[in-house]
């Protein structure tokens, strides 16, 4: 039988005076409450009631663990208060991991979610790699491209595109691009978490897809990184283009090939469970999609 309705039942049976008064209490017939506290009789191998056509009473025994069952079943329901609380109330730590460039737009997120929110705390996390967000803890993570791991949720917050870009030097030192397939024989600066790796993706102004290989020197998975070297004029770079947008509008990076715009990706929220999830898990994922609405144009001002 199960150990905690046998639990219950007894508790009951002495709080009542009875089987059959517990048994009303506990929507169960008297002779499954007997059953229940038989069962831990027979368990412990010590008699918890004493038993007598008029009434019930406890041993020794059963005193002594009628309190502690008190105590228990009383832990027990503040337990599920507690939890309760949890999945109502955003409350306790939040882990969250974001790709280093898009903490500009996480931050304001986290700052508000403290805000609102003052029996929350957050533990912030940022880098490049790609990580294990049920191994390592994390409640949720904002990525820029899919997660390898299909089995995790993914909202999506906003839309984003690359542009592809260079440095004055490096049009001086290598001559204007004219044609998408010229690219193969440039010196391209390639993200290492791009999608689609080599193969860099465009759509012509007709919506047609368009793709060429490239090549280079440096590969990095750092998105500041890439910006550094376009701008030192290393080669040419597939930029994400709110982290460019700035050095494009001063001119010190020059946009190539207008009329070929990069395939659009989405900023995603990536989270283990769909069931149950708790309230300040969900309420920060709500927080950050509302706030990629009103940033959707610094997010992706070419769309």
């Amino acid at each position: 039988m199960d150990r905690l309705t046998s639990l219950t039942a007894f508790v009951r049976v002495v709080d009542s005076g009875g089987f059959s008064a517990a048994g009303r209490r506990l929507n169960m017939s008297t002779t499954m409450v007997s059953n229940h506290v038989q069962a831990l009789e027979d368990r412990l191998g010590a008699r918890l009631l004493n038993r007598t056509t008029r009434k019930v009473s406890l041993t020794e025994v059963g005193r002594a663990y009628y309190d502690r069952c008190v105590q228990i079943l009383a832990d027990i329901e503040q337990a599920d208060d507690i939890a309760g609380a949890l999945q109502s109330t955003p409350r306790g730590t939040l882990r969250v991991y974001t790709h280093t460039h898009t903490v500009p737009f996480v931050a304001p997120v986290v700052a508000d979610f403290l805000k609102s929110y003052p029996d929350t705390r957050v533990d912030l996390s940022m880098g490049e790699r790609n990580v294990d967000m049920i191994d390592e803890g994390f409640d949720v993570a904002v990525r820029l491209v899919p997660p390898p791991d299909s089995s995790l949720i993914v909202r999506s917050l906003a839309t984003w595109r690359h542009v592809l870009c260079c440095s004055h030097d490096y049009l001086e030192q290598h001559g204007r691009v004219q044609q998408l397939a010229e690219l193969s024989e440039h010196d391209c600066i390639r993200h290492a978490n791009y999608p689609y790796q080599d193969e860099w993706r465009f759509v012509d102004r007709k919506g047609q897809p368009a793709s060429v290989k490239v090549s280079g020197r440096l590969v990095t998975n750092s998105g500041e990184a890439l910006r550094m070297a376009a701008l030192q004029g290393m080669g040419i770079s597939l930029a994400a283009g709110f982290m460019v947008h700035d050095d494009l509008a001063a001119g010190r990076l020059v946009r190539l090939l207008p009329e070929y715009r990069p395939v659009e990706l989405s900023m995603n929220a990536v989270y283990p469970h769909r069931h149950h999830l708790s309230a300040k898990v969900r309420t920060f994922i709500d927080m950050l999609v509302h706030h990629s609405g009103e940033q959707q144009k610094r997010i992706n001002p070419y769309s």
